[in-house]
């Protein structure tokens, strides 16, 4: 009898959002992750992050921590106007993969960060922006505060978040495409299939957009606003960190 070669299961995160598991699961789809989100999305999460980038408004002399940011993206057209932006990712290989294939941009760099215990100073952004992450974290109401404490007094935090569609139709619409048609397109595309068994089950268990502006407020954030996107399957918050304590 032949001993057949072993092969590593694949890195299957649950709703405990075990940082380590969470991390390993998106460093082995790294390399196809990009393409794997733009055929799932049907394109959308191109027009999603253009809406993105237009929200937090970058601007030349600005300093902005682009969070979750995967292979960098999102941060590539943050940086298109000349703002100084740190893409940061707890994920290793994320990190690998976005240096690979943005390295050379002089106001784009690198970061490896828990949103949960940020590797900056206090005050150190006018703008926080973190897109299809925060339901990622393990405590996402510890991250809105220190997303809170690395920005400026006065700064903007912007976040774009798979969300719950208000209208019936659209929401029945919406879970057949996930439970039915996702799976099998995701076996095709991607290299690690179960992954997005993980992004079905954190969509569901996330809170709708009133909620999470709701936490928003309480992690300290100000003037909380949002809009949707594709009908509300997106949801883009947006909020302010007060301009002196007796604002907050």
């Amino acid at each position: 009898m032949t001993d057949q070669p072993s092969r590593t299961p694949s890195t299957r995160a649950d709703l405990g959002k075990d940082p380590a598991r969470v991390s390993g699961m998106f460093d082995e789809v790294a390399a196809a992750y990009d393409r794997t989100n733009t055929v799932l999305s049907l394109g959308n999460d191109k027009l999603w992050r253009i809406a993105t980038t237009r929200a937090v408004a970058p601007r030349r002399g600005q300093r902005i921590l682009d969070l979750a940011a995967g292979t960098g993206a999102s941060s590539v057209s943050l940086a298109r106007s000349g703002a100084e932006v740190v893409a940061g990712d707890f994920s290793a290989g994320m990190i690998a993969e976005g240096k690979r294939r943005h390295g050379g941009i002089p106001n784009l760099s690198f970061v490896e960060a828990d949103a949960t215990a940020l590797p900056f100073a206090d005050e150190e952004f006018d703008t926080v922006t973190i897109s299809f992450g925060l339901r990622n974290v393990n405590d996402p109401e510890k991250a809105l505060r220190e997303m809170l404490r690395v920005t400026k007094p006065g700064g903007t935090l912007v976040i774009c978040e798979f969300s719950h569609p208000p209208a019936a139709l659209m929401r029945v619409l919406y879970r057949f495409y996930n439970d039915r048609v996702l799976p099998i397109v995701a076996r095709a595309f991607s290299s690690n299939a179960a992954a997005y068994d993980y992004l079905n089950e954190s969509i569901r268990d996330w809170p709708d957009q009133r909620t999470l502006a709701g936490r928003m407020r309480e992690a300290g954030w100000d003037q909380v606003a949002w809009r949707d996107l594709s009908f509300g399957i997106v949801a883009l918050h947006r909020a302010r960190k007060p301009a002196t304590p007796d604002q907050a």
